[in-house]
């Protein structure tokens, strides 16, 4: 009867969240106790300037599990004595690389990692969501699910969140054609531009045809060849099927070629707190929007059971005094940290302060560096997982 009136008050606690077309039901882990406190021994110790570390055990192993424990990792950061920045591993749009050697690549006081991504074959690392960094764009949004984007001034930096779309057209001969992605493999019957922070090459198979455009003129068309060199100047179009056919019909050497691309708030009104953005990055779902848990996985095509069940998790939330959180909790180790729900980790981002939060990759991509050491517990058996990309800490300038 005790642990029903738990699940009971947990679910009430969910369905009181803000209503609004995205936001979905929540569906609650099932055995996970309500009454759970994860920050009541939460210390933060100062790291460097405006950049804080906590590091806390909460609850307790039991013969089912149901209440712990978790290991959590909090880094508060201050934005006006500290800077966030997103990199891509091997500093393109795909390849593999560990979230301790992108920090110390580029000298970060601390890290976690990012969004999701293609694990294994020719485009692994390829960003599976929106990625933006210096302005250019890497990868589209990936059903339209829940993105960051970070506004740097040169006395602070801002977090927003919210769902994107992505727009994109290839114009030739006077005649337009839709963009399907961005720097990953070609669909039946898409078109995909490759831009230059992709790699040195399309690495596309031959049964498509790929038109290079240099400074807005076609510079070189292969047809049934595939893995053309993208121009520095430039981008390459490879299409598939009916777009190849497209493009057959309508490009010519020398011929002038446009590409335009935007990305579009879902949520109304929200054109505004876009402006600017040259750092945007994709996960999902949203967690927290207004400070109450608002957990979208239906409409980012999310699962269920991805909601519910205890894996480790990556979060990053923003704080109403304009700081930034950024989390991990470890998972798939039943003496030490069994992994929570998305609900349940909405929770601890709530208890921590969150007004607005965004889950990010997690399992075992989850990962905490500080000055190059790993401070979590990643659950791979062959330790830190290698990831497309990472958020990095610094000290702000002076």
């Amino acid at each position: 009867m005790r642990r029903f009136c738990q699940q009971l008050a947990l679910l009430l606690l969910i369905l009181s969240a803000t209503a609004g077309g995205w936001q979905s039901p929540l569906l609650v882990a099932q055995g996970q106790s309500a009454d759970v406190r994860f920050t009541e021994s939460l210390k933060f110790q100062e790291i460097e300037p405006g950049i804080e570390h906590g590091q806390t055990t909460a609850g307790h192993a039991s013969k089912d599990e149901s209440t712990g424990p978790w290991f959590i990792n909090v880094l508060r950061i201050d934005p006006a004595r500290a800077q966030l920045k997103v990199v891509h591993a091997l500093d393109e749009a795909i390849g593999l690389e560990t979230v301790s050697s992108l920090a110390r690549r580029h000298g970060a006081v601390a890290a976690i990692n990012g969004g999701y991504f293609l694990v294994n074959g020719t485009y692994r690392g390829d960003s599976n969501g929106v990625l933006m960094i210096d302005g250019k764009l890497l990868s589209e949004p990936h059903f339209d699910r829940e993105a960051l984007a970070l506004l740097n001034s040169a006395k602070t930096t801002d977090v927003v969140f919210g769902h994107l779309k992505f727009s994109g057209a290839v114009t030739a001969n006077s005649v337009t054609h839709e963009v399907q992605g961005l720097n990953r493999a070609v669909g039946p019957d898409e078109l995909v531009v490759f831009t230059p922070e992709f790699h040195r090459t399309t690495l596309t198979s031959p049964d498509v045809i790929e038109v290079a455009v240099r400074k807005g003129r076609v510079a070189a068309i292969r047809d049934l060849k595939g893995s053309s060199e993208i121009p520095i100047a430039g981008y390459v179009v490879s299409a598939r099927g009916k777009a190849r056919a497209w493009l057959k019909e309508n490009v010519r050497l020398g011929s002038r070629m446009a590409f335009s691309w935007r990305l579009n708030p879902i949520e109304a009104g929200e054109d505004k707190k876009w402006q600017g953005a040259t750092t945007i990055l994709g996960g999902g779902p949203q967690l927290i929007k207004n400070g109450r848990v608002a957990i979208t996985n239906v409409p980012e095509k999310i699962p269920s059971a991805f909601v519910n069940d205890g894996h480790p998790r990556t979060a990053i939330a923003r704080l109403a005094s304009g700081k930034i959180l950024l989390v991990t909790v470890d998972g798939r180790q039943s003496s030490e940290s069994i992994g929570m729900s998305l609900p349940f980790l909405s929770k601890l981002l709530l208890e921590l302060g969150a007004v607005e939060a965004m889950n990010l990759d997690g399992g075992g991509s989850t990962t905490m560096v500080i000055r190059n050491n790993v401070v979590n517990k990643p659950s791979d058996q062959t330790g830190e997982r290698p990831v497309s990309d990472a958020i990095l800490v610094f000290p702000r300038p002076n």
